[in-house]
């Protein structure tokens, strides 16, 4: 029960963290300097893997619309997806995060 509430937690506190479009749709706000640079490190993290959008999506067995649409900003993923597509990457999430933050400062 007690490893079910962390990972509650850490999901929330990632969501929170990595939300970057208001629930009303993707639009751009006010931090676009960071919303930029996340996008921009999920397409990095992709094409370090040595990963094509159409390989992305096969490892996540979804279609290559949903890779092209999260890397571009119109849709946005959940804490759950995030981390597939970072094990999809080869890399953790918490890697992901590390190097998230040292670009945001």
């Amino acid at each position: 029960m007690t490893s079910v509430i962390s990972e509650k937690r850490i999901s929330v506190n990632i969501y929170l963290c990595c939300e970057f479009m208001d629930r009303s749709g993707p639009r751009i706000r006010a931090n676009r300097k960071d919303q930029k640079a996340l996008l921009s490190l999920l397409r990095k993290v992709r094409t370090e893997a040595g990963l094509r959008q159409v390989d992305m999506a096969e490892a996540l067995q979804l279609p290559q619309s949903f890779v092209s649409k999260y890397e571009s900003g119109e849709r946005r993923l959940d804490p759950l997806e995030l981390c597939a597509v970072c094990h999809a990457a080869g890399i953790t999430l918490v890697q992901f995060a590390r190097r998230f933050e040292k670009i945001i400062g």
